[in-house]
């Protein structure tokens, strides 16, 4: 029989001995056997860190980037064999899109943050704060890569998205990783690995791979390493009082399985679209993955008086979902992972019994297409009812982790708030409702027990993507029993993995440390125009100061009638009585149009293609007539910017072809007094980079 194997050291490895027998979810046929006995974890994680950190941590956030992009755009060659691989852990082709390509999304999704960090190998995090009367001294903050490993535990529900998404955010970082999956589906993960790393796409030691038991991995960690853990709630509790990760301080990130729940708002009716959406819903989630989602909706919160319509509804629904072998294009529900899940499952919905009945479903039978019931892991969807959700709180304690969920009856918004809490804390809470007062009322008074909610009506039903799809920009993660971690989150998932470190100094050090030109700073004069200069000649802090221009009341007048901003404080004949201004006031747009006047140089072509915007734009006092107004300008960060990739179909624009980068300057409009600065901002230009 075939026996997986681990990537280790930068080799393919096997275990010692036999190992634990894996099993196709659907036939219940042995597979492969998987087993890390003999393996040397501390020789694992100093791997990671010798090797694999210090490749990634010299690439840049744009680097890394980029990389993840190359990883995304290969793994979607092989998206085949991962297919057929993933139906042996009873996933249907929708089941599998989720896991593969939603996986191989989050590598994309990331690799697009890339922009959002400079191309450093750190970067400046927040805003800059003068520290001195005389300018002198000042602080700000860098993010520098951890010098660890980030280890990964990861769940059998989802063998490729559960990896995916966490290495994609280490991985940017600037950190390796050591992936351990579930055992049970860890055959796909390891079919997904080889392919990674048969790419040579990541440095090597950016990825190890274990199939099998963890060992005493955690006994060697750092405190420059990180740990993340999906699963069950007492299993994370467990790892976390590993006495490494007490005494060395590890970032403990958990994602513990929770009992979600969805609300139907007191104002949806039979008959409205959301009285439709929310039986799809609850159908969906039951029967996607077979229920095996962290997210899945456990409890079902419903007004007392149509409790009966929507149970019936619900299981009306689910009749309609065929359940059997995967490969069949007909089945729309497979099976559990195994036979140990679907033991577990009747296990828990035994004792949800005890204060629940069955309403929809069955525990010893199920009606399958194209399988053996008895040799694949199948199970019949089970909707259970709680008439007394506050006597009876098991449907609040334990969660069947398959296709089971409970409805029950509440009064008010506020009782459905507080029956939502009883959960104590979860992943996500939906609530649909078409009234935008009872949406308010339940997000804001609901949060503190929920990392996520989903507020489904039918404005937002067909592109949403539903109650249990997390998104890599959005925090994934929430509090109490599902883990109190936040994995992903766009940049602040980034952020999990890089050490914060206050920096202080003067404002020419610290802009020479970190490559962003900082107020107060000395400039670089030249004699050349910074507009003049190439992307690779263009030096932050170079630095003009501009012609001075004298604002009249002609000008403010034209100005007015140019753009149509009338407003009275720009009228001269205005009584000022009793404002904020002494006489008529320059607009502040104004401003900035005459400080693009002063900044820009040249009618002739130049290596700037064009303006990308601005930002960060304050008026910090009112320009009257007779002010003299100047400018200085200074490169303040340069940015590179990536060459539009075509997809086949896609048309050409114009400047495809030019290799450019995103220049910021600061610009700050000054008035020669003794509080100079009348506004700054800072605008990003496109410059040209010297033809090859």
């Amino acid at each position: 029989m075939n026996k997986l194997e681990n990537y280790i050291g930068g080799k393919w490895i096997t275990g010692d001995g036999e190992g634990q027998t894996l099993f196709n979810a659907v036939t219940g046929k042995a597979i492969a056997t998987a087993t890390t006995k003999g393996l040397d974890f501390a020789a694992m994680t100093e791997y990671a860190r010798k090797i694999g950190n210090p490749a990634l941590r010299k690439m840049t956030f744009h680097q890394r980037g980029n990389m993840l992009k190359a990883l995304a755009l290969h793994l979607r060659g092989h998206l085949p064999k991962f297919y057929e691989i993933s139906y042996r852990t009873g996933a249907t082709k929708a089941d599998s899109w989720v896991d593969i390509e939603g996986g191989i999304g989050n590598l994309f999704a990331n690799a697009s943050l890339r922009r959002k960090f400079p191309d450093e190998v750190f970067c400046v995090d927040g805003e800059s704060h003068n520290l001195s009367k005389n300018n002198t001294f000042m602080g700000t903050h860098i993010l520098v890569p951890k010098e660890g490993v980030a280890i990964h535990i990861n769940a059998f529900n989802f063998p490729v998205w559960g990896m995916l998404e966490k290495i994609a955010v280490n991985l940017l970082a600037g950190m390796p990783a050591i992936v351990k999956p579930a055992t049970i589906t860890s055959y796909l993960t390891e079919a997904v690995v080889k392919e990674i790393i048969a790419s040579k796409i990541l440095p090597e030691g950016s990825l190890q791979l274990i199939c099998g038991s963890a060992g005493d991995l955690l006994d060697h960690v750092t405190s420059q390493d990180v740990v993340t853990f999906t699963g069950s709630a007492s299993t994370g509790q467990m790892l976390k009082k590993t006495a490494a990760i007490l005494e060395n301080n590890v970032p403990f990130n958990m994602e513990a399985d929770s009992l979600n729940c969805i609300v139907m708002g007191n104002d949806v009716q039979p008959g409205m679209p959301e009285w439709d959406i929310f039986i799809k819903e609850i159908r969906k989630e039951m029967t996607l993955k077979a229920g095996q989602r962290c997210t899945g909706i456990r409890r079902i919160f419903v007004p007392g008086n149509k409790m009966e319509d929507v149970w019936k509804g619900v299981s009306a629904s689910l009749s309609q979902t065929t359940i059997g072998n995967p490969l069949n294009e007909k089945v729309r529900m497979g099976s559990l992972a195994g036979e140990t899940q679907r033991s577990e499952v009747r296990g828990q919905v035994e004792k949800l019994l005890a204060s629940s009945q069955i309403v929809y479903g069955s525990l010893d039978s199920v009606k399958v297409v194209d399988a053996d019931p008895k040799q694949g892991a199948f199970m019949s969807p089970v909707l259970l009812m709680n008439e007394k959700p506050y006597e009876a709180k098991e449907a609040h304690e334990v969660e069947a982790f398959g296709p089971v969920s409970t409805i029950m009856p509440y009064k008010t918004m506020d009782d459905a708030i507080v029956l939502s809490k009883l959960g104590k804390g979860s992943l996500c809470t939906t609530i649909v409702t078409s009234d935008k007062k009872t949406a308010r009322h339940y997000a804001i008074n609901a949060a503190t027990h929920h990392g996520r909610i989903l507020i489904l009506n039918n404005e937002c039903a067909k592109e949403s993507t539903g109650h249990g799809s997390p998104l890599p920009l959005l925090v994934h993660g929430g509090p109490g029993r599902a883990g109190g971690g936040e994995e992903m989150g766009g940049i602040r998932g980034v952020k999990h993995y890089l050490q914060r470190t206050a920096l202080q100094g003067s404002p020419n050090f610290i802009t020479a440390v970190t490559n962003v030109y900082q107020p107060h700073a000395k400039g670089n004069e030249s004699d050349i125009h910074p507009f003049k200069k190439y992307f690779e000649e263009l030096q932050v802090g170079d630095q003009i100061m501009t012609a001075k221009r004298v604002i009249t009341s002609e000008d403010i007048d034209r100005f007015a009638d140019l753009s149509g901003d009338h407003f009275y404080a720009h009228i001269k004949t205005t009584d000022f009585e009793g404002t904020m201004f002494e006489q008529q006031v320059a607009h502040g747009y104004f401003i900035m149009s005459v400080a693009a006047g002063l900044f820009v140089d040249s009618y002739e072509k130049n290596p700037v293609l064009l303006n990308y915007g601005i930002d960060e734009l304050r008026f910090t006092k009112p320009v009257y007539p007779g002010a003299e107004i100047q400018i200085r300008f200074t490169c303040k960060e340069k940015l590179p910017n990536d060459k539009r990739m075509l997809q086949p179909g896609d048309e050409p624009k114009r400047g495809d072809d030019i290799d450019k980068g995103i220049v910021k300057w600061m610009v700050e409009m000054l008035d020669g007094t003794d509080e100079p600065v009348v506004g700054v901002a800072t605008i990003l230009t496109m410059v040209a980079k010297k033809k090859q």
